[in-house]
């Protein structure tokens, strides 16, 4: 208590240099936690939109992952609406579900041949309600910006394509597509001209397009579980940019019926997987040891196997890879520039205490009591540094939420709220905050060593 007492009232000696030296450690801890809670908050943003999308869990026929999405047929869930009901039914999995939901993803082509055009498309079907209900999953608090999904309530024959497909197909007049106006159009002798067997097929399977609309017809070719061409028409009710170009360019999305009856036909319906949303990302794991649990006795003898949104979504892990990468290499020049900064502070006050280090060590200090004392100092700044420096962080936040910014990440089609999540992240304030302490203390350590190492006479001497 001694030591303590007395390295807080050397600080305050020199109240002007004690207070820039803490103003540059709260400047530094502050622009720490304000970037590592704008990366929360996008790690956060991140994972809800995965989740919206595809759910925590996706129940697969077993090496679907792998190698099934050329061959949704083979690779297909046969008796999926058992397996909906034993989970939805579970007393275990059941409270912690919020949409248990199946789909079914394909390739196949697209076609405007009243234009003589198409291309090749990755179709999914889904069930449009359960996929409305996902969207609205919202565990983090997160100021949602979202548009309603485009199929709900619509005829079962509806679609949507990304802008990319509409391009392609010349439909961006009917579909109000954006950069394409200039586009002439193909002479049919250089378009893909709907081959006769499939034009008969399309012919007798596709029911008058509605009058008035204002919808698209397209017709959608796939290869149906007996390995046949099987077509469907479906009417284009919006055209929307993807995020991402490459899949802007195939996209194709449908009601699960619709799908259904493109691949399967007048068999049995079957799904390519089962996506599970659960109330909290925290319940992930109970939910897989559970889902495991089920495919090893209820669902014994299912070729099934259970796959995280992680997993499912490559990307997610990449990022929060860059951003760790990025906030450490930030931390770590904030960390550098305090450490230099107070190991100055504890220099100059070295050389001003010079005779007062000497007195001390005469009345009978040990080099270790003198040591403690400069180490104690800056450890002292630090703490007062963490304890400001996380105040100010919280306020800077705050305000900065409450500005209502907004911002397109890449990879989204509508704008996110930017926003910086602080208050509430303890682990972070305080895995930064004992960082920001450290780093202080090692900074006192050479000047108070070349303190403890003085010549008693020759400080003593020192004007």
């Amino acid at each position: 208590m001694k030591v303590l007492s007395l390295a807080l009232r050397n600080l305050l000696r020199n109240r002007r240099r004690s207070l820039m030296t803490l103003l540059a450690m709260v400047i530094g801890l502050v622009a720490v936690l304000l970037f590592g809670g704008y990366i929360r908050d996008i790690n956060y943003a991140l994972q809800s939109d995965f989740v919206r999308l595809t759910g925590h869990l996706q129940i697969q026929r077993k090496d679907y992952f792998l190698y099934g999405s050329g061959n949704p047929a083979a690779y297909g869930i046969r008796d999926y609406e058992r397996i909906l009901g034993v989970i939805k039914n579970d007393p275990v999995l059941a409270p912690m579900l919020a949409v248990a939901t199946p789909t079914l993803q394909f390739g196949g082509i697209a076609g405007n041949f009243a234009a003589g055009v198409s291309r090749t498309v990755y179709a999914s079907g889904t069930v449009v309600e359960d996929q409305k209900r996902m969207r609205e999953w919202n565990a983090y608090g997160l100021r949602m910006l979202s548009q309603p999904l485009t199929l709900a309530g619509t005829p079962p024959d509806s679609a949507v394509i990304g802008t990319g497909v509409a391009r392609v197909l010349q439909l961006c007049g009917v579909l109000s597509v954006p950069d394409c106006a200039a586009v002439a159009p193909l002479d049919r002798a250089e378009g893909a001209a709907l081959p006769d067997d499939i034009a008969a097929l399309a012919a007798g399977q596709a029911p008058p397009a509605a009058a008035g609309d204002g919808a698209a017809r397209i017709e959608v070719l796939a290869t149906n579980s007996r390995g046949a061409p099987n077509v469907a028409a479906v009417n284009v009710v919006r055209a929307e940019f993807q995020g991402i170009k490459e899949l802007d360019d195939v996209y194709l999305g449908l009601h699960l019926q619709q799908a259904q009856r493109l691949i399967f036909g007048g068999e049995r319906p079957q799904v390519t997987a089962i996506a599970l949303q659960l109330h909290r990302t925290a319940q992930l794991p109970q939910a897989q040891q559970r889902l495991q649990e089920l495919l090893a006795t209820t669902l014994q003898g299912e070729p099934l196997e259970v796959i995280d949104y992680e997993t499912l979504n490559p990307f997610y892990g990449q990022t929060l890879g860059m951003f760790a990468a990025i906030f450490g290499f930030i931390s770590v020049l904030i960390g550098a520039i305090v450490l230099f900064t107070v190991s100055n502070t504890m220099s100059m006050a070295v050389v001003e205490r010079t005779a007062e280090i000497g007195t001390l060590r005469a009345i009978g200090h040990r080099r270790a009591g003198i040591r403690a004392m400069f180490v104690i100092e800056g450890t002292v700044l630090g703490v007062l540094g963490a304890l400001l420096g996380i105040v100010v962080a919280i306020i800077a936040a705050a305000v900065i939420n409450q500005i209502g910014m907004t911002w397109t990440p890449p990879g989204r089609i509508e704008p996110v709220a930017l926003a910086v999540r602080v208050a509430g992240e303890h682990a972070m304030m305080i895995a930064s905050a004992v960082g920001l302490v450290v780093v202080a203390a090692l900074s006192a350590i050479l000047p108070a060593a070349r303190a403890a190492r003085m010549n008693i006479v020759d400080a003593l001497r020192h004007v």
